[in-house]
């Protein structure tokens, strides 16, 4: 899993272009969220890390299937259809205003009538899309930021493939704009409180329906100004938040309730990698500990004849 070469992310430096960024992948998930059935935890509604960047994957329309992706090697929006009918924008000139406008009418256009909430989800006081004239795509933040969840997925990967009870996949969410891979218990969990900005509370209810181990990575806010990994678990057990995680960089941050690991630890240790599956499987580790999850019932072990 030795692998240096992880680019450096800056938030000052990239915060425009993810809130941008943040903004077009929302209108992507909306569509796809408007289109495809209903899967538990909203796990229908997520985007996937490519070789070139984030695509929603597969999206249902009534007689065709549809696949939206954001190319950070060409900087190219792309709607292609199984019809093989083919768009593309330039992200350099695109804003959240044209991206909506562009890809309704495009897919009105290959007979696709979809409609929308226009409103951005989990965000305090949004314009709709329709309404924000704005638009920042600088190729350099783009890019690393794509190179560096590319590294990051591999690391997801490797750790999902270390348990075995349900867990999601390694998915996009376009709503926190975070890479997330999820643990479950298999029990239960109390009914959550909610209480996310512009985001229904039985939504998040269900998604939080049952025992939940979380671990993930967004590029920063201007709460928390700094790209990090982060890792809770739902509902918290008692000394969950008092606990001693790996690495030693790793702490628990009492606003956001969480415990995370800063992106430039890891990016500047002698192996990244294994930095950060260190942080995953101890945070797992303790989590389970205290929640008094069957870790050994959940543990995946491959039997070879």
């Amino acid at each position: 899993m030795k692998n240096k070469n992880w680019p450096e992310l800056s938030f000052n430096k990239g915060k425009e272009t993810y809130e941008t960024l943040h903004l077009w992948t929302q209108i992507i998930g909306k569509i796809k969220l408007e289109l495809n059935p209903w899967i538990n935890h909203s796990w229908h509604t997520t985007l996937e890390i490519t070789t070139h960047g984030l695509t929603s994957g597969p999206i249902f329309a009534e007689n065709k299937q549809i696949e939206i992706s954001l190319n950070f090697l060409e900087h190219q929006l792309t709607i292609v259809s199984s019809e093989n009918e083919k768009k593309s924008f330039d992200l350099k000139t695109l804003k959240v205003s044209s991206c909506y406008n562009e890809l309704i009418n495009h897919l009105n256009n290959i007979g696709i009538d979809v409609k929308i909430n226009t409103l951005p989800n989990e965000m305090e006081d949004p314009l709709h899309f329709h309404e924000n004239h704005s638009g920042t795509y600088n190729e350099e933040a783009a890019i690393n930021l794509h190179k560096s969840l590319l590294k990051m997925n591999r690391v997801f990967y490797e750790y999902r493939s270390k348990f075995l009870g349900k867990s999601s996949e390694v998915m996009f969410f376009w709503g926190s704009f975070d890479l997330v891979v999820s643990r479950f218990s298999g029990k239960e969990a109390p009914l959550h409180p909610g209480g996310f900005p512009n985001l229904p509370d039985w939504v998040t209810q269900e998604a939080y329906s049952h025992e939940i181990m979380n671990c993930g990575f967004w590029p920063g806010s201007e709460g928390t100004p700094f790209a990090a990994f982060y890792s809770y678990i739902y509902p918290a057990p008692n000394g969950f938040k008092e606990a001693t995680l790996k690495p030693n960089s790793a702490y628990f941050h009492k606003e956001l309730g969480e415990f995370i690991l800063k992106y430039e630890d890891v990016q500047k240790a002698d192996n990244p990698s294994e930095m950060l599956m260190e942080f995953l499987q101890s945070s797992y580790n303790t989590a389970a500990n205290l929640a008094k999850w069957d870790k050994e019932k959940l543990q995946f072990k491959l039997k070879k004849n």
